[in-house]
Protein backbone atom coordinates (compact mmCIF):
# COMPACT_ATOMS: atom_id res chain seq x y z
CA UNK A 1 0.00 0.00 0.00
CA UNK A 2 0.98 3.92 -0.49
CA UNK A 3 1.08 6.36 1.14
CA UNK A 4 -0.86 9.71 0.32
CA UNK A 5 2.83 11.58 0.10
CA UNK A 6 3.82 8.19 -2.43
CA UNK A 7 0.70 8.49 -4.66
CA UNK A 8 1.09 12.60 -4.99
CA UNK A 9 4.82 11.91 -5.98
CA UNK A 10 3.63 9.09 -8.53
CA UNK A 11 0.75 11.31 -9.96
CA UNK A 12 4.03 14.36 -10.55
CA UNK A 13 6.27 11.37 -11.78
CA UNK A 14 3.38 10.62 -14.51
CA UNK A 15 3.10 13.90 -15.14
CA UNK A 16 -0.74 13.54 -14.53
CA UNK A 17 -2.99 16.47 -12.24
CA UNK A 18 -5.43 15.42 -9.72
CA UNK A 19 -7.90 16.63 -12.36
CA UNK A 20 -6.42 14.40 -15.50
CA UNK A 21 -6.30 11.75 -12.96
CA UNK A 22 -9.68 11.64 -11.55
CA UNK A 23 -11.07 12.28 -14.97
CA UNK A 24 -9.75 9.51 -16.45
CA UNK A 25 -10.66 7.00 -13.55
CA UNK A 26 -14.45 8.58 -14.18
CA UNK A 27 -14.11 10.32 -10.31
CA UNK A 28 -14.47 13.92 -9.72
CA UNK A 29 -11.37 16.03 -8.93
CA UNK A 30 -13.27 16.98 -5.27
CA UNK A 31 -13.63 13.43 -4.32
CA UNK A 32 -10.23 12.45 -5.64
CA UNK A 33 -8.97 16.13 -3.48
CA UNK A 34 -11.34 14.74 -0.34
CA UNK A 35 -9.58 11.73 0.11
CA UNK A 36 -5.96 12.97 -0.89
CA UNK A 37 -6.34 15.85 1.79
CA UNK A 38 -7.66 13.36 3.92
CA UNK A 39 -10.80 14.67 4.59
CA UNK A 40 -12.40 11.37 3.37
CA UNK A 41 -11.77 8.10 6.04
CA UNK A 42 -12.49 5.95 2.34
CA UNK A 43 -14.45 3.36 4.37
CA UNK A 44 -17.19 2.67 1.71
CA UNK A 45 -18.85 4.54 -1.25
CA UNK A 46 -17.04 6.55 -3.86
CA UNK A 47 -14.11 7.42 -1.29
CA UNK A 48 -13.22 3.28 -0.73
CA UNK A 49 -12.85 3.22 -4.67
CA UNK A 50 -10.89 6.17 -5.27
CA UNK A 51 -8.28 5.05 -2.39
CA UNK A 52 -8.15 1.74 -3.73
CA UNK A 53 -7.29 2.75 -7.23
CA UNK A 54 -5.11 4.97 -5.84
CA UNK A 55 -3.30 1.97 -4.21
CA UNK A 56 -3.86 3.39 -0.79
CA UNK A 57 -5.72 0.47 0.70
CA UNK A 58 -6.56 -2.79 -0.54
CA UNK A 59 -10.14 -3.82 -1.07
CA UNK A 60 -12.59 -4.31 -3.80
CA UNK A 61 -14.17 -1.87 -6.11
CA UNK A 62 -17.54 -2.03 -6.04
CA UNK A 63 -20.06 -0.76 -8.40
CA UNK A 64 -23.68 0.22 -8.62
Amino acid sequence: MKTITEVKSDLDKSGLTIAEWAKENGYSYQAVQRVLNGNAKYKRGQSHNIAVTLGLKEGEIRMK
